[in-house]
């Protein structure tokens, strides 16, 4: 589920929604308000339930060898094992988007955001099954006992990374007392 050329998507669980308001999102970092979206490079990263903690990299043009062979694929997203009845359950939709009320956001455009309201092009999409969309899309999902081994990995390499509800993921464990 990736949108075409000229317009953009926003990820949802909830298929009821005719128009998007600016808001500042209780997680934000700035105090603007936006509707946010994303292009088809970033879209995968939402193939996910909302909550789903995830660990995304890829290969970037700086990647190094030793870096890729971290990965041993070009694009990697990983979740916890606790996650994956959620995630082939959940009922995801797609709205659409024309891309020209939105603006590139963060210094890596990991995501795009209009100040003004919008409204979607048509009725949600049914985005389907999330783990086909991953394997037709040819990204390797991991599934982890525990992310933060693989986030600490990919974090500090020359990878391509992000890290996405991290907050939900398992505590980081803690070295075996002697």
């Amino acid at each position: 589920m990736l949108p075409p050329p000229g317009e953009v998507l926003h990820f949802s669980e909830d298929p009821a929604i005719t128009r998007f308001e600016p808001h500042v999102a209780a997680t934000a970092r700035q105090p603007e308000a936006y509707v946010w979206a994303v292009d088809a490079a970033r879209a995968p990263d939402y193939w996910f339930p909302r909550q789903c903690p995830r660990a995304l990299a890829w290969v970037a043009s700086r990647t190094t060898a030793a870096d890729r062979s971290l990965l041993g694929s070009t694009r990697v997203h990983a979740i916890e094992y606790g996650r994956l009845a959620e995630m082939r359950s959940v009922r995801l939709y797609a709205y659409r988007f024309a891309a020209s009320p939105f603006r590139p956001f963060g210094a890596h455009a990991h995501a795009m955001v209009a100040t003004e309201p919008v409204s979607p092009l048509g009725p949600p999409e049914p985005v389907g099954d999330l783990l086909a969309l991953h394997e037709e899309a040819g990204i390797e999902l991991r599934l982890m006992r525990n992310l933060w081994g693989f986030v600490d990995a990919v974090s500090t390499s020359s990878l391509g990374f992000s890290g996405i509800r991290l907050r939900n993921a398992r505590p980081r464990p803690t070295e075996l007392q002697a």
